[in-house]
């Protein structure tokens, strides 16, 4: 199990810090809000290249964007490793993609709670990870919606390369759901960011 703490949830004070804290996870799940697509907001690029040079975790960076196309290019020169993008924004699927490969960046897409698995199914074969929202995106710390998971069964199914990634109120009394449900990849904020002790509780979520 790959865990990949959400930044939203760090103390945006001491952000090189809080990175540090959470060395020993895999990613560093970093959300991109831009209060159109979501109800929130949150960071730039600005952010993402500060970090940057402060840890080796590989950057996941979640464009929660109404029109992403225009920052596939600048996120990954700021620091992006991978960037996810929702099946549900303006943009056309194929077109960031085509951007997100020219970048020689990994790709990514989410889903809403709502949204089924079958909307991924004409990109599967050109993903890397599928984001499985289990909260409706924008805000950090809501309760794990389990329907959702079902969703990992589905692509897991279809697509057996992917790594199938759960976001949203992961933490250790919902592990076992996600484990269940086939999960490869955990996304845990408040869990982590908030923990006395968060490389520990890495350790816990790692199982």
């Amino acid at each position: 199990m790959k865990i990949a703490p959400s930044l939203l949830a760090a103390d945006f004070a001491r952000l090189e810090e809080e990175v540090k804290k959470v060395s020993s996870a895999d990613l560093l799940h970093i959300d991109i809000m831009d209060g159109r697509f979501v109800p929130n907001l949150s960071m730039g690029p600005c952010v993402v290249s500060a970090l940057r040079g402060k840890t080796d975790l590989l950057f996941d960076v979640h464009l929660m964007l109404e029109d992403p196309l225009p920052y596939v290019k600048v996120f990954r020169e700021s620091g992006a490793d991978q960037i996810t993008f929702h099946v549900e924004c303006a943009a056309d699927p194929d077109r960031m993609l085509d951007e997100i490969e020219a970048c020689k960046a990994k790709a990514g897409m989410a889903l809403k709670p709502a949204t089924p698995a079958e909307k991924l199914f004409p990109y599967g074969k050109r993903l890397s990870q599928v984001t499985i929202m289990t909260v409706e995106p924008g805000f950090g710390g809501q309760k794990l919606m389990e329907k959702p998971l079902e969703k990992i069964r589905i692509l897991k199914e279809a697509f057996p390369h992917l790594d199938l990634e759960v976001d949203g109120g992961v933490c250790r009394e919902t592990l076992s759901l996600c484990r269940d449900a086939g999960a490869d990849v955990l996304v845990a904020g408040t869990a982590v960011f908030r923990a006395q002790d968060p490389a520990r509780e890495i350790a816990l979520l790692r199982g």
